[in-house]
């Protein structure tokens, strides 16, 4: 059998990973100085923090871990106190189980190391399936958020939500590989998750929703999710894909960072012209 292109997305991510970590001494996803392990819903999860101030949990995407972080580590540390997570079944998290990863789970692992560390009210950034886990927390733990940033998220598998060739290039994987580990991060990604537009329309702290105009989930897909959250913005970067907080680091840090620093703003074009600020 043709090896199947979707192994691509994994290079991908390992190149972005590498070149998150160029010319940076800190060893990000390795840490021994900042990192440690808790005991979470029968896991043993890794994490690393750096900073300090208000809190900013990163979340990274399938197949991802904290290394892919590093430069943004190293511009928001200076702002927050940084709290970088491997999730369930990623990076340095240890799961004996080999249970199918699913997302609800992994959302609620999230929340209950927030709670172990003590950390209420954050501002919460999501890459990808880190986004999905952003929306989760936002729609079951509500209480955890004070912002979401989320990047190329999705709430339903398949080709509405996921561009064709995106959606095949999955499929193909799932049927081909061998490889446990990743049968079970293609399976995550071509069966889940499932939010429904009633589910985040119980979202109420303010949700900043990126895309890049070029990304795998369709830009219609990321316009519901803006359309269903009542306090939300819309951010398309111009000349990006589904890697675009990667691709145009200092474009990406200069937006997120308005939208965690300055006042939530929803007024509209119609709220100005009829003298509503």
């Amino acid at each position: 059998m043709k090896k199947p292109i979707a192994i691509l997305f994994f290079i991908l991510l390992n190149i972005y990973n590498v070149a998150a970590q160029t010319e940076i001494s800190t060893p990000y996803g390795n840490n021994k100085e900042a990192g440690n392990y808790k005991e979470v819903n029968g896991i043993k999860m890794y994490y690393e923090i750096y900073g300090s101030g208000k809190p900013l949990v990163l979340l990274h995407g399938n197949g991802g871990s904290i290394k892919g972080h590093g430069r943004r580590i190293e511009y928001f540390k200076n702002q927050f106190q940084v709290i970088a997570i491997d999730s369930r079944g990623h990076g340095k998290s240890v799961d004996t189980s080999n249970k199918q990863l699913n997302y609800n789970q992994m959302a609620d692992d999230v929340s209950v190391l927030l709670d172990s560390l003590k950390i209420k009210d954050a501002y919460v950034w999501g890459q990808s399936d880190g986004g999905i886990l952003g929306l989760l927390l936002a729609i079951h733990h509500p209480e955890k958020i004070s912002k979401l940033a989320a990047f190329g998220a999705n709430l339903f598998p398949g080709k509405k939500a996921i561009y064709d060739e995106i959606d095949k290039l999955v499929m193909d994987t799932l049927k081909a590989t061998k490889d446990p580990h990743t049968k079970n991060l293609y399976t995550l990604l071509a069966y889940q998750p499932d939010i429904k537009d009633k589910d985040l329309q119980k979202i109420k702290c303010p949700v900043l929703v990126m895309s890049g105009d070029r990304d795998a989930i369709r830009l219609e897909h990321s316009i519901e999710i803006f359309n269903n959250i009542e306090n939300s913005n819309l951010f398309v970067m111009p000349g990006a894909t589904h890697f675009g907080s990667y691709e145009k680091t200092e474009l990406f840090n200069l937006v997120l960072l308005s939208f965690f620093n300055e006042p939530f703003k929803k007024t509209s074009t119609v709220d100005i012209f009829k003298g509503k600020k």
